[in-house]
């Protein structure tokens, strides 16, 4: 079987996931790119090409675990096993509380802790038999903390957060290394980028400067580094802010 990485939960080239996929294809490996949007995902995968990598698109709701399993069994028919998976799912949509439906936090606990476990269950499925691999999930400042008009969204992440540290106390003495990493600031990536038709890319300049928001290769080289560090020093959670954010 031939070592491979998954990526779920990958938009635009421009953002964490598009960012953790090309950086996993320059070190060699085959990618996953796996997302809701076709489009999105093979421009990703276009890109990988064009720079040598070799990856495959896949598209995928991973709140649906017949979905995510389809996935994972796809891989292994093409023999090839998981050596680094990222969940990176999750939008933080606002919403005031008194005016917050119960389907709007069943919907985002599905995308930010359900797709979590479901991808994470059949990572560490596929992972055991080899004895090592990578899982990390995508947090957020809302895994630690809840804020004003973010009660769902801060609800899931935490429990994302919480079932990460499930997985790394249970599975870590296995050689599997599960890690979460907190994004706690703005990303600059197409989601922010191109809201309002390239307004937000302003307002974000504005407020913050020039450096004063994440970059997404910068996220994606923080991952590589999780990935590669030996097993006498694993690092579980991560924060990664822009030298600006106050915290």
């Amino acid at each position: 079987m031939t070592p491979c990485a998954v990526v779920i939960g990958v938009g635009a080239v421009q953002g964490i996931g598009g960012a953790v996929c090309l950086r996993s294809a320059k070190a060699g490996l085959h990618v996953y790119v796996a997302g809701r949007t076709a489009s999105k995902i093979e421009q990703v995968v276009a890109q990988i090409i064009k720079q040598g990598g070799q990856a495959s698109a896949y598209v995928i709701d991973s709140t649906k675990p017949a979905e995510v399993t389809a996935l994972f069994q796809h891989i292994a028919d093409e023999q090839r096993v998981p050596e680094l998976v990222v969940h990176n799912v999750g939008g933080n949509t606002p919403s005031r509380f008194l005016h917050t439906e119960a389907s709007f936090y069943e919907h985002l606990w599905r995308t930010t802790f359900l797709a979590g476990a479901l991808v994470g269950q059949e990572a560490v499925r596929r992972m055991l038999p080899q004895g090592h691999g990578t899982l990390i999930f995508t947090g957020a400042s809302a895994s630690l903390r809840g804020k004003p008009m973010f009660a769902a969204f801060a609800a899931g992440k935490a429990s994302l957060r919480n079932f990460a540290q499930s997985l790394a106390r249970e599975f870590a003495g296995q050689g599997l290394h599960v890690a979460h990493v907190v994004i706690d600031g703005a990303v600059d990536g197409d989601r922010i980028n191109q809201l309002g038709f390239g307004v937000g890319r302003v307002v974000r300049t504005l407020i913050k400067g020039a450096s004063g928001s994440l970059k997404p290769e910068a996220i994606a080289e923080n991952y590589w580094h999780l990935h590669q560090q030996p097993i006498e020093a694993w690092t579980h959670e991560l924060d990664l802010r822009p030298f600006k954010e106050k915290f």
